[in-house]
């Protein structure tokens, strides 16, 4: 009974940590390729201009959080800083993207942000990059 009202971190966190940040980031990338590709080719680019830079700025700052960002995680490569954007842009299509929609679209991103948020409290854990450059 004592262990399941236990409130310490188990070993087993570090892990969970890991299948949390390389599942979270797998699933973000499959948004920011699509973005990438179309920011690649040039042609129209017809995006979200939600900081009013122009919707080829929009969509690099999108393809950054999304696809760059989403590999730090993967690596656990300056993590916490690699969450912020990726925070950033899930409270743009949360809040300005899907604004007008109904929660059930605004629902993915809210829990990505969770996930995201979570990430950058608890850190990479043991198993990532960040981990082996603080040992050095």
């Amino acid at each position: 009974m004592k262990q399941l009202f236990n409130t310490q971190f188990a070993s087993t966190s570090h892990v969970w940590l890991l299948i949390l940040r390389i599942s979270a980031a797998s699933f973000m990338l499959t948004h920011g390729y699509p973005k990438l590709m179309t920011l690649i080719e040039g042609g129209e680019i017809a995006f979200y201009d939600f900081l009013g830079l122009g919707m080829t700025a929009s969509l690099a700052l999108a393809v950054l959080a999304e696809f760059v960002c989403s590999i730090l995680l993967i690596l656990g490569l300056g993590t916490r800083l690699a969450a912020l954007p990726l925070i950033i842009t899930m409270l743009v299509a949360a809040f300005a993207v899907h604004a007008d929609d109904p929660f059930g679209k605004k629902e993915f991103a809210l829990l990505y942000l969770l996930i995201f948020a979570t990430i950058l409290v608890f850190g990479a854990g043991k198993y990532s990059v960040d981990r082996f450059m603080e040992k050095k």
